[in-house]
């Protein structure tokens, strides 16, 4: 699918199909459109379409009329109409078509060009079936062309890379656990460092051991998949200290010897949607070429239960000299983090912003709809909540207090990794704050957002927007 900007209006495109946007309270200046509408009964509700043949006033082939509802138009809306538009043109085996511009509350052409490109191209993304060519039957859609009275290229292009980059997040975290491992992981990231230029660094167990990792090497024990830390730097930015993202990257988390139930554990092979997530942003940015200087840390595992895996009661040094208590096995993410957070250091990072599908907890206080995120730097939580609102991809801001650190107090070491049943979420990110005192740190928590269950099961691509949209709002 490719996407052109025309300053031709939709009436004036003489190719296969022009789309009609349709208020509900409003009636169409095309009086011949008006009438078809009014016979098909068309009601304009949020997202209703309807597909007509030739229309006088119109030259080309189709109109495919969608519904706005009531003025005025909606952040939120417009999301949601695109997405019916997109449904509709694979229903209707839509070529090529021109989509007017239209006003959406709050937001200007470049935030609509970008939008419109970001979520027509992400609504295009098909799962791959292992060991089978994707069905592109049903997508024949070639050609997006939007209507524009300035040159929007730049914006559509932006758009088309971050869908390119969630394309990335939602492929790897996909992937079935025993094709995406560690080793895997690394292999591309490795590929995408070849494609962009980057710098890529990838540690084997063997170098974690001699930084003292110990703390992540607890986790991979029981697998007979090696760990891997990885790391790409992209450096358009000049002398200015690089953003860090670091992403928990647990290919397959069966919750070790606190083994978690059967049932939906193999939706477990999502426990790496942190690492698709900074490496498919990592992707964006390398993509558009911001003049900005990234840097993302990946670290990967395996928590697999086996005869040398770490148990409940076991104490660990980690890379900082911090010993921890491992009261639970399940809670490995932050094992993870906890050594890639201290690493970090070493890249005189301006911020640090840590991605996880870190607790089920999240999911219990926010839902399907909000990451959640704390921080110890109000400014940093307060610029990625704009960012969220811009790309619609919301972080909810939890608290951080010192009383809430003190439910990991241990008897047998610094710290325990879990503070007990309540405030899962915000004791998790308490831990990780003990690594994070010598920068400006955010940990989002993605357990609820990166990935979809049921009959709809699908990684989302969350939250490259976010934090893609972060990174630009620092150009």
């Amino acid at each position: 699918m490719e996407f052109f900007v025309t300053h031709q209006a939709a009436d004036h495109y003489s190719g296969d199909c022009s789309v009609a946007f349709v208020y509900k309270d409003t009636t169409n200046e095309n009086r011949i459109l008006q009438g078809l509408l009014e016979l098909h009964r068309f009601e304009a509700s949020l997202g209703e379409t309807l597909m007509l043949g030739k229309v006088e006033g119109y030259k080309s082939k189709r109109v495919l009329a969608i519904g706005l509802g009531e003025s005025p138009l909606t952040q939120k809306n417009y999301v949601k109409v695109l997405k019916s538009l997109s449904s509709a043109m694979v229903d209707t085996k839509v070529k090529n078509v021109v989509i007017p511009s239209l006003e959406v509350e709050g937001y200007d052409d470049s935030w609509l060009q970008m939008t419109t490109a970001r979520v027509l191209k992400n609504e295009s993304y098909q799962i791959k079936k292992v060991g089978l060519e994707v069905e592109k039957k049903a997508i024949v859609l070639e050609a997006v062309n939007l209507h524009s009275e300035n040159n929007g290229v730049t914006e559509i292009s932006k758009g088309v890379a971050i869908a390119n980059g969630m394309a990335l997040a939602r492929e790897l975290g996909d992937l079935p656990p025993n094709i995406c491992t560690p080793t895997y992981i690394a292999e591309r990231a490795q590929l995408l460092a070849s494609t962009y230029k980057l710098k890529c660094e990838v540690l084997e167990e063997s170098d974690m051991e001699a930084l003292g990792m110990n703390s992540l090497l607890s986790v991979s024990l029981g697998s007979s998949q090696p760990a891997k830390l990885i790391s790409l730097s992209y450096s358009n930015g000049g002398k200015e200290d690089p953003i860090v993202l670091v992403g928990k990257g647990v290919t397959f988390d069966s919750g070790g010897i606190s083994l978690k139930p059967g049932s939906g554990m193999d939706e477990m092979k999502y426990d790496m949607c942190g690492a698709a997530s900074v490496l498919g942003t990592m992707s964006a940015v390398a993509e558009m070429g911001l003049k900005v200087n990234l840097t993302v840390v990946v670290p990967t595992v395996e928590n697999m239960p086996a005869h040398n895996a770490s148990r409940p009661g076991d104490v660990v040094k980690s890379m900082s000299g911090q010993t921890i208590e491992i009261l639970n096995t399940d809670a490995e993410g932050r094992l993870i983090l906890c050594d890639a957070l201290t690493y970090c250091e070493k890249f005189n990072p301006k911020v640090v912003i840590d991605i996880a599908t870190l607790t089920g907890a999240v999911i219990v206080a926010l839902g399907k709809h909000h990451s959640g995120v704390m921080s110890n730097d109000q400014n940093l939580a307060d610029s990625l909540k704009n960012s969220g609102v811009s790309s619609m991809d919301t972080v909810w801001q939890l608290p951080l207090d010192d009383e809430y650190d003190e439910l990991l107090k241990s008897n047998f070491a610094d710290m325990a990794n879990i503070g007990g049943r309540e405030a899962g979420t915000v004791t998790a990110a308490c831990f990780l704050a003990r690594y994070t005192k010598n920068y400006s740190w955010a940990h989002i928590d993605i357990a609820g957002t990166a990935w979809l269950g049921g009959s709809k099961k699908g990684a989302t691509g969350r939250p490259v927007p976010l934090l893609t949209q972060y990174v630009m709002d620092q150009v």
